[in-house]
């Protein structure tokens, strides 16, 4: 008796080939400054921010380099959102560790170090009103909404890859957007009527 045919499998997706020195310049020119912004939001600095940026762009293209990776160019935003969050984690709770192994060593060091100023968009007018406030909103609202409004403006990303990278629902980061833009459309409102906004 012959042996029963085997069973079709699924085709697998390809592993993505990393791209030519040219084809990835020009993908970072297009997508590195959104990626930068989102990383702005998760972490404490600019030159934190830079840094996880940096090591995910490493993950991802070490992944390319080895075959390792599955999916398309299509992937790799989504890739990137999750590791840039993953790793912004990570960089904050060492961050904390230090500090509380510093602050038990040093006594009282000084609490509450500001942080150089640098501004989450570029602007020709270095004190640019508008912008100004709209970056004091967003960083006012909750971490969960900002994050959202900023994946799907700046990072233009749709809800469902909002959601995948989040680990939500569609619907809750279409809310999020929703509630987050109305929070900030109060917040610069507010702004107006004081009289610290022109617009």
């Amino acid at each position: 008796m012959d042996d029963p045919a085997p069973m079709p499998t699924p085709a697998a997706s390809p592993p993505s080939e990393a791209p030519s020195a040219a084809e990835w310049d020009a993908w970072l020119a297009h997508h590195g400054p959104r990626l930068l912004l989102f990383s702005r939001q998760q972490t404490r600095s600019h030159e934190d921010a830079q840094d996880v940026v940096q090591d995910a762009l490493v993950r991802l293209f070490d992944k390319l380099s080895s075959g390792e990776f599955v999916g398309g160019e299509e992937s790799w935003l989504p890739y990137l959102y999750t590791s840039i969050r993953r790793l912004a984690i990570d960089l904050s709770r060492r961050d904390d560790r230090r500090k509380r192994r510093e602050e038990c060593v040093a006594g009282d060091t000084e609490a509450g170090q500001r942080e150089t100023f640098h501004p989450w968009f570029e602007s020709d007018s270095s004190d640019d009103e508008t912008r100004v406030q709209l970056e004091a909103g967003l960083k006012s609202l909750p971490p969960k909404f900002t994050e959202v409004i900023v994946m799907k403006i700046w990072g233009d990303q749709t809800f469902a890859q909002i959601g995948e990278t989040l680990g939500i629902s569609q619907n809750t980061a279409a809310s999020r957007y929703r509630y987050g833009l109305e929070a900030l459309k109060n917040s610069l409102g507010n702004a107006r009527r004081r009289g610290d906004l022109s617009i």
